[in-house]
């Protein structure tokens, strides 16, 4: 495609290769951190301009693409993106956030002609290094069919669910699904080490069946040798949870499983895991006495 003039908001461990590889498509890019060493690494490493507001970095933009924290991050850097984003263009935000600040921004984007998707992505770290994550977007049909080529450049998958707060809900079930296979895979590899069994052939034979899963075949052989130290974090999946089960309370879901998963992270972050990979819910069961 023809290249587009972007700003990318958010260089964390998901924005900084996303926004790389937009950079490789040939794309012009202006990237914005709320710590500027990164936005210079990044500009040494792979060109473009480093700004030192997001209101800078979205001036002149056609498509401006942020990736932070929580609800507050989106509001308060969406906020002021919007305010030098020109009527016609598009805000694209890929932070996994609440429904609800989605169709705030939505709603403020609107009243300034521009448009807005939101778009958390599934994949992780490694996902977006690859440039092969998966995107489930939430927006209004036009503006979608015009971003999509600049997002499928870091996704294998980029599907519209609806309008806007839909991604974000559609991310909400992906988080709820996660949790689940986490903690049982997590229970059927502590039930094999205690029953004296070899893991890894346990792993190497169910894989092959009903029981397979992308946390088997991608975590398994590092919990068996307790390795956490990569991979996304359990903070980052506390606040997933959290973001899942208010919107439960909201719509009416009972998620009696979800609710306990979360209370299981809570004890992996009193052990210090914070920052652990979310396959940790291993090391809860593996430090309980027989």
């Amino acid at each position: 495609m023809t290249a587009v003039n972007l700003a990318f908001l958010g260089l964390g461990v998901m924005g900084y290769p996303m926004a790389g590889h937009l950079k490789r498509a040939g794309h012009d890019v202006v990237v914005y951190n709320r710590t500027g060493e990164k936005s210079e690494k990044w500009v040494a490493q792979h060109g473009g301009r480093a700004a030192r507001t997001p209101e800078d970095a979205a001036a002149g933009a056609e498509v401006v693409l942020m990736c932070v924290g929580n609800d507050d991050d989106v509001r308060a850097v969406a906020n002021r993106a919007l305010t030098t984003m020109k009527a016609g263009t598009i805000l694209v935000d890929h932070t996994t956030a609440s429904a609800e600040v989605a169709r705030e921004v939505h709603a403020a984007a609107k009243a300034r002609a521009i448009g807005f998707l939101d778009a958390p992505v599934s994949g992780g770290q490694a996902g977006a290094e690859s440039g092969k994550l998966t995107i489930m977007v939430g927006g209004d049909d036009p503006v979608y069919a015009r971003a999509e080529p600049l997002l499928v450049v870091y996704a294998r998958a980029v599907t519209l669910m609806g309008g806007p707060g839909s991604g974000q809900l559609t991310k909400m079930v992906n988080q709820i699904c996660i949790a689940g296979l986490v903690q049982g895979l997590s229970e059927g590899l502590d039930f094999a080490m205690r029953a004296g069994l070899d893991a890894e052939r346990v792993v190497e034979v169910i894989s092959k069946g009903a029981a397979q899963s992308w946390q088997m075949e991608n975590r398994a052989k590092t919990m068996i040798a307790d390795q956490y130290d990569f991979g996304f974090a359990v903070d980052w999946m506390r606040k997933d949870l959290g973001i899942c089960l208010a919107e439960a309370r909201r719509n009416g879901a009972t998620m009696p499983v979800t609710s306990l998963v979360d209370q299981f992270y809570g004890r992996v972050q009193q052990m210090g895991g914070g920052r652990w990979d979310t396959s940790s819910l291993l090391r809860a069961l593996r430090s309980a006495k027989k």
